[in-house]
């Protein structure tokens, strides 16, 4: 059975998390795993020596009173956390789901992560996180730094659930959007009922070369079962996608993380960072 990791922070994005994980879950025959992070700058505060930051002439009653004001954050974070997690809890079984493993591990969410994501399949998160209301239209602190350093598919999820109905696939036929292809040719039982779309962009309409590479892509889905409509369009890759995806209101994005530039591994590319900011639909991505 695959396993889904949801990476979670208890923000306003989370139930967009925890539904899309389930949809994803239900479709693949999934476990679920809900990971949230306690902050391990909490916990250093609440054990550091206090005396240090109020000098030599600071009151005993004064050091008594921060000290204890550090153990009560303490527990208020352990409560939060326990909290979240409950929470997550609930909306997964709501959700129709039973098979859940709540996570809350202390440390940083990059570091962590890394931890439980071999034994994942897909790792799920949200756009932004808790700084959302001040980062609108910004992409959240964690997003890029685990899309890069994850080696497992990516889904980057809005705030607002909406049901699955299509989904359209960026295809470039690079590696990546081959793993694309794959990805669907495994779960196809999944994904029979979906309305998939395929898209290539060319620099011109007589690209013969995308225009093979796309029918290739379409061939190999329809072997799978899948039933495809494929487009090959020429713009701005950013442009167009964003337009398909709205004028044929399409629930959901499959495209590679990176493009063919050698500091791909170092950043996400820059059609991929336009996109999450732009589009209001879930974005699966690959490496």
């Amino acid at each position: 059975m695959k396993t889904i990791l949801l990476c979670s922070d208890g923000s306003a994005f989370a139930d967009g998390i925890y539904k899309y994980g389930a949809w994803f879950a239900h479709q693949l025959q999934a476990q679920m795993k809900v990971l949230f992070v306690s902050d391990i700058r909490q916990k250093v505060v609440s054990t550091g020596n206090l005396s240090g930051s109020i000098g030599l002439g600071a009151s005993e009653q004064l050091l008594n009173e921060l000290v204890n004001l550090e153990h009560e954050k303490a527990k208020l974070n352990k409560q939060r956390a326990k909290l979240i997690l409950h929470n997550a809890e609930q909306v997964l079984k709501a959700e129709g789901l039973s098979n859940l493993e709540l996570l809350n591990p202390t440390g940083f969410l990059v570091d962590c992560f890394h931890d439980f994501e071999a034994e994942s399949d897909l790792i799920v998160l949200g756009k932004r996180g808790e700084a959302a209301e001040f980062a609108s239209g910004h992409l959240g602190a964690n997003v890029d730094r685990i899309v890069r350093s994850s080696a497992k598919p990516c889904l980057v999820t809005p705030q607002t659930f909406a049901p699955i109905e299509s989904l359209l696939v960026a295809y470039d036929g690079s590696p990546t959007g081959k793993r694309v292809l794959n990805f669907l040719v495994d779960s196809a039982p999944g994904f029979k009922d979906i309305e998939i779309h395929l898209l290539t962009v060319a620099k011109k309409e007589s690209d013969a070369v995308k225009s093979q590479e796309l029918a290739d892509a379409e061939k190999t889905l329809q072997q799978a079962g899948l039933t495809v409509t494929t487009t090959l369009s020429t713009g701005a890759p950013e442009k167009v996608i964003s337009d398909y995806i709205e004028q044929n209101k399409m629930s959901l994005l499959l495209m590679g993380a990176y493009g063919h530039r050698r500091i791909r591994h170092l950043v996400i590319g820059s059609t991929t960072v336009q996109l999450l900011r732009s589009v209001q639909v879930p974005v699966l991505l690959f490496r």
